[in-house]
């Protein structure tokens, strides 16, 4: 079916345009009014492609709607709306306008149908995003933005030749296809630009660097898109691609490491992050239509309980200035409404029966071993790794948050914004909602579900890792205490050699433009002071730089005089001759 269809993406970017010219009482209302536009506008596309607009030799298919794209777009225009609600109070037009530039492009990429649009809604979201980073405004954030911006312009390049060389084969056109191993070095290099906005290690270093230094509201957009997108286009293009699953289990047990090291709370979130898309990076390799539906699903709950999770930290950071670890403590009873909120996105991710994550993430683990499927060694560290995501973000972080009291000094939290508990408890209740109900959610997913979340085995599973991450501890919460420290991930790889190749490679060329600069500077300096008065440039004392015409004036005189005599003498020659 072919028929003229608004493109979703097409409403966020038109918000974003206007905004500035609205006044600024009502941006934040026009923000939110925006991005419910939009949900309505996914949640009533019909199925089918809009009519291809044609530009030059192509013909760009801007809106292509089946079941994987649509449930990726409800939950990116529901976050956006739910975005909009916590930032309410948000009055500075540069971060509203990101936001929406961030959202749509997110949008752009999911209903795209051909790869040039995926490209250009790709790099939008890349630029916009970079500005919810550097919005902080501080000197971390602005070399995190930088990094961040770096590591995108680098997939987004490698994207792009893939898709190059993709539709330079005979026989090959623009719009998107399931690629195959086999498909030579195109595919592979397309799969290379996406893994990097999936945070796959070696290739993560830029999440965990710029999340916990992005704003309070922006880290919330951050941690909802990005990654998420990167899932959708691995979804999309890449399934059955045993390498995904390797990464994605791997991915799994790192990120829950690093988040037991981390002191700051939102870069515990960060790592969290890694870990979890791991299981959708997993499903998709998997490439059964269960692991598919349970990488979608998974991620769908994990955009909710994980902008959840940062709403809750930015409450923290908000009020008190602070999102380290080592100083924090005692707020529990200060902020009841934040800490209750945050628990059920806590509850959420760590897989807790009536939660959203127990009705997804199991999906992803069970279809490791479940048909066709027999992956049990995948099987195992994903289960292995939810000990540890229990661990940090159920048990370290709120514990260390709200209720110890081994902190330097009293906090005195100020009340937050109204409408970023709101924004909280619109988020909460779906987690909730979707945990009760999961057919809710399955009924989105792009292939026919047959799984039950609560068997008695599943069920009895899942007590048995909770309650026994909860005894261990809750033994061991004094050696575990976090510490103000620096954990170093393969990051370290990047840092550790910085000096060197900085000495080896942009020194040289610094010193060569340097003097390049020096000596366009020293011709230019001269020629304007013969042109202000020519004897100058023979009377400059080189002792101290200064001009003394009347110790070089007679000699500079004979000389310029001579010059003149003999030009006059060649030209009466060249006259006569």
């Amino acid at each position: 079916m072919s028929e003229l269809m608004i493109p979703p993406a097409f409403v966020m970017v038109a918000g974003a345009v206007l905004l500035p010219f609205l006044p600024k009482k009502i941006r934040s209302a026009a923000f939110v009014f925006v991005t419910f536009c939009t949900l309505a506008l996914v949640l009533n596309l019909p199925d089918g492609s809009s009519s291809p607009v044609k530009v030059m030799n192509y013909s760009l298919v801007l809106c292509e709607v089946d079941d994987l794209s649509r449930v990726f777009g409800i939950i990116f225009a529901f976050i956006a709306f739910a975005g909009g609600i916590y930032a309410f109070h948000i009055k500075e037009t540069g971060q509203q306008v990101a936001a929406l530039l961030y959202a749509g492009g997110a949008l752009g990429v999911t209903f795209a149908g051909d790869f040039f649009t995926l490209f250009i809604y790709w790099e939008m979201m890349a630029v916009a995003s970079a500005y919810l980073i550097w919005a902080r405004r501080t000197k971390e954030s602005h070399g995190a933005g930088f990094r961040y911006l770096l590591y995108h312009v680098l997939g987004g390049g490698l994207l792009f030749a893939g898709i190059l060389l993709h539709i330079s084969k005979p026989g090959t056109d623009i719009f998107i296809t399931d690629m195959n191993p086999g498909m030579g070095i195109s595919a592979w290099l397309m799969l290379l630009g996406v893994v990097i906005n999936a945070a796959v290690p070696p290739l993560h270093s830029w999440l965990s660097d710029a999340y916990p230094k992005a704003t309070v509201t922006g880290a919330v957009f951050l941690s909802a898109f990005t990654t998420k997108t990167a899932v959708y286009v691995l979804a999309r293009m890449f399934h059955g691609w045993e390498v995904l699953l390797i990464f994605g289990t791997i991915m799994t047990l790192y990120g829950v490491i690093f988040a037991v090291l981390a002191n700051d709370i939102r870069g515990i979130l960060a790592y969290h992050i890694i870990s979890q898309v791991g299981y959708m990076v997993a499903g998709v390799g998997i490439g059964t239509a269960m692991a598919i539906n349970g990488a979608v699903s998974h991620a769908f709950s994990h955009i909710l309980y994980k902008a959840l999770l940062f709403m809750g930290a930015g409450v923290v950071l908000h009020t008190t200035g602070t999102s380290k670890l080592t100083e924090l403590g005692g707020l529990g009873k200060k902020q009841p409404i934040t800490f209750w909120l945050y628990m059920i996105a806590a509850f959420s991710i760590s897989g807790f029966p009536l939660f959203n994550g127990f009705i997804s993430k199991s999906m992803t683990v069970a279809a490791a071993i479940s048909g066709e499927a027999h992956y049990e060694w995948a099987h195992l560290l994903m289960i292995l790794a939810a000990v540890g995501t229990f661990l940090s973000v159920g048990l370290k972080l709120p514990y260390f948050t709200w209720y110890s009291r081994e902190k330097p000094k009293e906090l005195k939290p100020t009340a937050p914004p109204k409408n970023m508990h709101i924004g909280m408890a619109v988020v909460a209740f779906f987690c909730i909602l979707h945990g009760i109900a999961p057919k809710l959610l399955y009924v989105w997913l792009p292939h026919l579900v047959k799984w039950n979340p609560f068997t008695m085995h599943h069920l009895v599973e899942t007590v048995q890792i909770l309650v026994f991450t909860f005894v261990v501890f809750w033994l061991m919460r004094k050696v575990i205490h976090p510490k103000a420290r620096i954990a170093l991930d393969l990051d370290w790889f990047y840092r550790k050699p910085a000096k060197l190749v900085r000495r080896i490679i942009v020194e040289p060329w610094n010193s060569s433009f340097d003097w390049v600069e020096g000596q366009a500077f020293t011709i230019a300096g001269k020629l304007a002071t013969f042109g202000k008065n020519p004897f100058l440039l023979f009377s400059r004392d080189k002792s101290d730089g200064t001009y003394t015409p009347d110790r070089y004036r007679p000699a500079a005189q004979q000389l310029v005089f001579a010059v003149l005599g003999l030009f006059i003498i060649v030209v009466f020659l060249g006259l006569i001759l």
